[in-house]
């Protein structure tokens, strides 16, 4: 275990070291600078760039970055005067990650429970009814989703606020909106792995034995089940924990993902790369714990690796 973690954190280093490298030069090859829609003069123009260090060759503001990046220094943002990247991502993030962090929770609990439901109900009504839903939920885009919930339980029942609201209760909705999508797909991947287990030789065996609907639904088949959607969260949790701009928006949220879409538009040069680099850094994280999770609920995973 020891070797695959060292293994990994080698992996990820590279992998971190290639994401900062494209990020940073690809940023660069956008025509114009984040100063182009400024009317400003040009010799302040020339000094602003100086002042970020934007009037230097490319390999020394490549290297001056990296040499920052060590002391975990993400740099000042070039649209927000007086704050740093990190500051923004300290603010931001927190919201996103609640957000992201119900959502998550909802879609697993939701998902598992329903792909279970459907596939020991398979081919009756109740699991028609589930793949209609989670087909709506995969269709049914996110900005349609959350006007439809805001119409409905904001403006209509009057039970939750409709926006701008960070509290408990005014995170239920954008909760709700960003985890119709993950549910549904985590419903489809459970329910097919759990057909595909309660087909197999030792569930017949387990059901011959006299053992009951439920502990060979919950003991033999579930955790056999599980690997495809333990796989599918790595991505999925970085991706809700990180932010979501559609969401965000609608809702009037300040979290990290309105601040990442609008800084490419911006052409925030250290903005987009530091919000790259989080985000890579808590999909590798994730990655990684889903990874040891699977090796902990499935131990042939682990054989398999230690093979190969």
């Amino acid at each position: 275990m020891a070797g695959y973690i060292l293994k990994r954190a080698v992996f990820n280093l590279g992998v971190m070291f290639v994401v900062v490298t494209l990020t940073f030069f690809l940023m660069r090859l956008l025509p114009g600078d984040p100063f182009t829609t400024r009317r400003v003069a040009p010799e302040i123009k020339d000094n602003i760039l100086a002042r970020y260090g934007l009037n230097q060759p490319l390999v020394t503001q490549y290297t001056g970055y990296l040499y920052n990046l060590a002391r975990l220094d993400l740099g000042p943002s070039l649209k927000y005067p007086g704050r740093s990247v990190n500051d923004i991502i300290k603010e931001s993030f927190p919201v996103s990650a609640t957000v992201g962090l119900l959502a998550l929770l909802l879609s697993i609990v939701l998902g598992v429970s329903l792909g279970v439901a459907s596939a020991a109900l398979r081919n009756k009504w109740p699991d028609r009814l589930v793949l209609v839903l989670a087909t709506l939920g995969m269709s049914v885009p996110n900005f349609a989703l959350g006007a439809g919930l805001i119409y409905i339980f904001a403006l209509k029942l009057r039970w939750l606020p409709a926006a701008m609201s960070t509290s408990p209760v005014g995170l239920v909705l954008p909760a709700l909106t960003l985890a119709a999508l993950p549910a549904a797909i985590i419903v489809r991947l459970v329910r097919t792995e759990m057909i595909e287990a309660l087909d197999r030789d030792y569930i017949v065996a387990a059901r011959a034995r006299g053992l009951n609907s439920c502990s060979v639904l919950f003991r033999h088949a579930l955790p056999n089940a599980l690997s495809g959607m333990v796989h599918y969260l790595s991505p999925l949790a970085a991706t809700l924990l990180t932010g979501s701009f559609i969401v965000e928006k609608i809702f009037a949220l300040p979290g990290l993902g309105q601040y990442y879409v609008t800084s490419v538009g911006n052409r925030d040069y250290n903005l987009v790369a530091g919000v790259t680099i989080f985000y890579t850094f808590v999909l590798l994280v994730s990655t990684f714990l889903a990874d040891v999770l699977i090796f902990l609920i499935n131990p042939q995973s682990r054989v398999r690796d230690e093979v190969t």
